[in-house]
Formats: C-alpha cells, sequence, structure tokens
C-alpha cells in the first residue's frame, strides 16, 4: 500500500502549497498594483519521489516536497505571477497614476532598479522628488523627477509628461518586459528583472491615467471557490493516507498471526 501512500502524502502537500498562495491572494485583494500568484503543473509520471527520499526522514524540515528535480505521481505545482490589468479607480490625487495597459513604473531601490504597477506616488518634502509610499525614487526618462514647492497644479498627461506652471519638468518612465516571466515578486508591490531570462523594452504608446489607481486583480469569489476545492482535496487525500494505513496494519496482522 505503499504506492497509495505516497501518491496521496505528495498530493496533500501540493495542496497545502495551493492553499498558502490562494490565502496570499486574498490577503491582498485591496493591495494597490497587486498581481495574483497562480499555479502550473510540471512533468511527472517518470519516477517516484519515494526512490530518492529517505521515508524516516521529515520531509518538511527542510522543504515541502521533493525538488523539482525529483518526480512523483503526484503532479507538483509551480508558481508563476499572472499579469492580468486590475481595474482602475478614481482617487482624484494629482500624484496617484495608473497605466492602462501595458508596462511598469521604474523605480530607484537602495537595492537598484525596480518595477511596479503600483502608482500611489508622493512628493519627498525634504527632496522635492516624487516617490513611492514606501519612499522609493520614481524615474523619469531623465532621472528623478523633481517637483517645485511652488508648483501650485501638477497636471501629468497620458504620455507621463510632468507639467507644473505650464512647463514640462519631468515624464514619468514606463518600460515593459520582453519576458514577464522574468520578473520576481520581492515585495512592497515590486518586481525584479532577472537580466539571463529578459530585458526592459520601451513602451512609446504606453497610457498614464492621471488620478487613478490600478486595483489587485484577484476575484474574491474564484479564489473563495478554489480555497474550498482544496480543502476538499486535501481532506479526500488525508482519508486516503488513513486508508492505506489501514490496510497495512490489517495485512500486518494478519501475517504475524499464528493462525
Amino acid at each position: 500500500m505503499q504506492e497509495a501512500m505516497y501518491s496521496a502524502l505528495f498530493g496533500a502537500l501540493t495542496q497545502e502549497f495551493r492553499l498558502d498562495v490562494i490565502a496570499n491572494n486574498l490577503a491582498n485583494v485591496n493591495t494597490t498594483g497587486y498581481k495574483k500568484d497562480k499555479l502550473a503543473f510540471v512533468d511527472v509520471f517518470t519516477r517516484f519521489a519515494s526512490d530518492y527520499v529517505d521515508v524516516n526522514d521529515t520531509i518538511k524540515k527542510r522543504i515541502l516536497w521533493p525538488e523539482a528535480k525529483v518526480m512523483s505521481e503526484t503532479r507538483l505545482c509551480k508558481q508563476y505571477v499572472g499579469f492580468a490589468q486590475g481595474s482602475l479607480q478614481v482617487t482624484g490625487n494629482p500624484l496617484d497614476l495608473a497605466i492602462d495597459g501595458e508596462g511598469f513604473f521604474k523605480i530607484k531601490t537602495p537595492n537598484g532598479i525596480r518595477y511596479t504597477r503600483d502608482g500611489s506616488f508622493k512628493r519627498d518634502p525634504a527632496t522635492g522628488n516624487l516617490v513611492t509610499d514606501h519612499g522609493y525614487l520614481v524615474l523619469g526618462e531623465g532621472g528623478p523627477i523633481s517637483i517645485p514647492e511652488d508648483a501650485g497644479k501638477i497636471t501629468i498627461n497620458e504620455q507621463g509628461e510632468v507639467i507644473a506652471n505650464n512647463e514640462v519638468i519631468g515624464k514619468v518612465s514606463v518600460v515593459g518586459v520582453s519576458d514577464l516571466k522574468a520578473l520576481v515578486k520581492i515585495g512592497n508591490d515590486l518586481f525584479q528583472l532577472n537580466p539571463n531570462l529578459g530585458k526592459e523594452v520601451a513602451l512609446p504608446k504606453a497610457v498614464v491615467k492621471q488620478g487613478y489607481l490600478e486595483r489587485s486583480n484577484v476575484e474574491v469569489v474564484p479564489e473563495m471557490v478554489r480555497m474550498i476545492e482544496t480543502l476538499r482535496t486535501f481532506e479526500a487525500l488525508q482519508k486516503t493516507m488513513q486508508s492505506s494505513k489501514e490496510q497495512d496494519d490489517q495485512v500486518i496482522r494478519k501475517v504475524g498471526s499464528t493462525t
């Protein structure tokens, strides 16, 4: 019965990971510019994970399941980001920006260039620069965008040009990526670009909306349905493991019996 036990075990571990992803998506349903995590399946049915893992060792103290190179009977999930656009919400704040379509705002952090869809920006009173809620510099096509203290009404057109006192004082940089799979989430609504997988590309027709913010692309009802489905699957796999154990115990009792 070991075959049923291992199949159910790795299936349950996969469902546990899936539940973590769904819970994180639901927790960020109101996070500006958040992109939900999704799951896909990897090639399987090549060899058994039990051939590579010590069954007497606790798997969880290292990782949730064997590494991707080790296959099991159950399909193991891979995580990726769904970049579908969220709805645009009117805020009326002149420094709130949203991208209608493809593209990312370019942000400078102490650890290098990062990318985001969260356009909730503000003016840093100490430097006058346009920054994110976390204080990171919002880059323009010529570097940081400095807003004068006496700028008065700020207008940002769909091309990203920042206009103050009837003069263009900067242009918000909106860029694309050659392969979205090259972007990795690093927290604070920021993405890091893996240069081995993709590169930054220009988006001359990117549309910037002033006074809007992009909402999370998480849909609550479908995520809740997935959560219920995941919990039911996990429970079924638990029952499979329990049934397998009971059958093993029964076989051991009968083999050890003298009658």
